[in-house]
């Protein structure tokens, strides 16, 4: 099932810029903050605890007014509360809100009054001269207030005769503590189309804080609000949130414009400089400064890339063109030598005899110049390899093969016989060739010298040869090279050994000094 949706989900997935995939995830990173406010009621629990804080302060301020007012303590109830200010037994400590949309029940609306005994006339008193200020605040805050007795009848902010004390609110703030609850607005209508998603929209917030003279709670003051609704505060706070969406919204474009320049921008110009360099028109250009680190490090790769598939190109250009000529000549040779046997039946055992050895040998040169291609193909297609050997063991191996009583071979080595990581066989072939190489030219002796770096072993071949003249130096590692090829010479044994070398990390020069002296440095072993 998973694996169908993926399929269907691949077949419709649409192309899409890489600019318009930055731009969408920052849009959405941007707006969650907004969903979350709206869909987990961050916001309107915002606005439900801010009507109670409002609540709580109204409660506070018209119960210490009561309580100033109050005669005597008359008796009542034992309050048990939690003194705020330790010597001041006015003071009751709010409880800290707990109120959450998402978790606090809400409760039925607020029941009729039930039948209640008489209003005390101590508080029938205060309710007289606490009811002007009563009506001042209800008409600023536009909050219900009611003031009830030390029994819970309601003596003043209700047309209503009768007791409150069933209220689980009410119940709790004669027992000396305030509370608040939520409950159902049986008045509530709807207003706007989306209120639905509003669930503080139909609730009013009542709280109950007690009246207290001395240690006995005289009385209540109920108050009841309908929370700010969430479209309504939305609307209200339009100027704020207005503002946030510009500033969101601007730093989005600020930060798309840095991607732009840093990522999607440079990207292009490196697929159009890719597509040059593919059809042989360009080159990979140097990268924007305003691309990011990771960018312009892709840009250096793709130039040596480039500039390696250029060496390769011409090599092959070049590789191609040796081989055809070098094939050209004794192929040629052969195809006359037939023709001439063809053509003259009669001829002269002694001139046919002349004519197969010529083809014969013709004929051997292109084997071995098949072989020696097939073994450069292999050199140049080898891999490294992490084989350990003893440099000073294959040197004296070397020296002991091919030295003889006209030609000898000095090797000055280290105290300490050097590791290094390229197999025995290939670093043994290279020497074999350096070596051959010399005593073919007519050198008699040949020294080896090694020394080492931190990192490479060096091994230096020198002979007293006639050497090589300064002027085919700069070819000498060309394929198909070679100042011998009258003596069988290919020209590919120098190439070979190069990129047998090399494929194992190391290299393989000609110094510029008057001695022609071969230099081979390769890795140590750690």
């Amino acid at each position: 099932m998973i694996g169908k949706a993926k399929d269907w989900a691949k077949g419709h997935w649409p192309r899409l810029r890489l600019r318009t995939i930055l731009f969408a995830t920052l849009f959405l990173v941007a707006a969650l903050p907004g969903f979350g406010a709206v869909f987990l009621r961050v916001y309107e629990n915002t606005l439900v605890r801010q009507t109670e804080a409002e609540l709580v302060a109204q409660g506070a301020a018209l119960s210490a007014t009561a309580a100033a007012l109050w005669p005597a303590a008359p008796p009542g109830r034992a309050a048990a509360y939690e003194v705020a200010g330790g010597d001041n037994p006015y003071s009751v400590r709010a409880p800290a809100s707990g109120i959450d949309l998402s978790t606090t029940p809400i409760r039925a609306e607020r029941p009729p009054v039930a039948i209640g005994a008489k209003p005390f006339s101590d508080a029938v008193a205060v309710a007289a001269r606490l009811s002007p200020i009563i009506d001042a605040t209800r008409s600023t805050t536009l909050a219900s207030i009611i003031l009830l007795d030390r029994n819970g009848s309601i003596v003043a902010g209700s047309s209503a005769v009768g007791s409150y004390a069933q209220l689980s609110e009410v119940a709790a703030a004669l027992a000396g503590n305030a509370s608040t609850v939520l409950r159902r607005n049986g008045a509530y209508r709807a207003t706007y189309r989306f209120e639905w998603l509003s669930r503080a929209a139909a609730i009013r917030v009542h709280y109950a804080r007690p009246i207290i003279v001395g240690d006995r709670v005289v009385g209540v003051v109920l108050l009841s609000r309908s929370a700010r609704a969430l479209f309504r505060g939305l609307y209200e706070d339009r100027g704020k949130i207005a503002l946030g969406i510009a500033t969101i919204f601007a730093l989005l474009v600020m930060l798309s414009g840095v991607i732009s320049r840093g990522v999607t921008r440079p990207i292009e110009q490196l697929g159009a400089a890719t597509r040059a360099v593919a059809s042989g028109r360009g080159r990979v250009p140097d990268p924007s400064p305003t691309a990011a680190i990771e960018i312009q490090g892709l840009y250096a790769d793709f130039a040596v890339m480039a500039a390696a598939i250029e060496r390769r190109s011409r090599y092959l250009r070049d590789f191609a063109h040796a081989v055809s000529h070098e094939f050209k000549t004794p192929l040629a040779s052969i195809r006359g030598a037939v023709e001439l046997l063809q053509d003259h039946p009669d001829m002269a055992p002694e001139d046919r005899r002349r004519f197969l050895a010529n083809a014969d040998a013709d004929a051997r040169r292109l084997a071995l110049l098949v072989t020696r291609l097939l073994d450069l193909a292999r050199a140049d297609m080898a891999e490294p390899d992490e084989e350990r050997t003893d440099a000073a063991q294959v040197l004296t191996r070397v020296a002991d093969t091919l030295q003889t009583a006209s030609f000898s071979i000095e090797i000055v080595s280290l105290a300490v016989q050097p590791i290094v990581t390229i197999p025995a066989t290939t670093l043994e072939a290279v020497l074999a060739t350096l070596v051959e190489n010399s005593r073919q030219a007519g050198a008699q002796s040949v020294t080896i010298q090694l020394s080492t770096t931190n990192t490479r072993l060096e091994v230096r071949v020198n002979d007293d040869g006639p050497g090589v003249p300064l002027a085919d130096r700069g070819r000498l590692f060309e394929p198909f090279f070679t100042t011998k090829r009258d003596t069988g010479g290919t020209g590919l044994g120098l190439a070979i050994s190069r990129s047998l070398i090399e494929a194992q990390k190391g290299s393989l020069t000609i110094s510029d000094t008057e001695i022609t002296t071969f230099v081979i440095r390769t890795p140590l072993a750690h």
